[in-house]
């Protein structure tokens, strides 16, 4: 019998994704980690990867999306303030990046940023 995984997420650091992991674990869901030892291994490549990829089962899927959406942080200024969405104002923004073409696949850290919103799914 084949199963079926969901990427709830990726992150740039270990760190970030062991934290997420261990309160999805508590919560009585199986998490698998993608990329984690390449990043290890070479955190300078994690970019270029995708990241460490963090993923649930399919059938854990809503009430792995459910803890994660609670416990994620969002984009701030940088007075600590969250930033507000231009189209509908959520609080709600995260780091994106298109990662469009060879040159920012290598090199990320060059392309300018830009944030989605959780909310509304624009990329300001």
């Amino acid at each position: 019998m084949s199963q079926k995984f969901y990427k709830l997420a990726a992150f740039e650091y270990l760190a970030d994704t062991v934290i997420i992991k261990g309160k999805l674990e508590s919560e009585g869901i199986q998490v698998f980690l993608k990329d984690e030892n390449t990043v290890n291994s070479d955190p300078l490549i994690s970019n270029a990867i995708g990241g460490i990829k963090l993923l649930v089962l399919d059938e854990d899927k809503n009430k792995a999306l459910e803890i994660y959406n609670e416990i994620r942080s969002y984009a701030v200024d940088d007075n600590g303030k969250p930033l507000a969405c231009p189209n509908c104002k959520a609080e709600k923004l995260e780091g994106y990046y298109s990662r469009k073409g060879i040159f920012y696949k290598l090199f990320p850290f060059f392309e300018k940023r830009k944030f989605r919103c959780f909310n509304c799914n624009i990329v300001s």
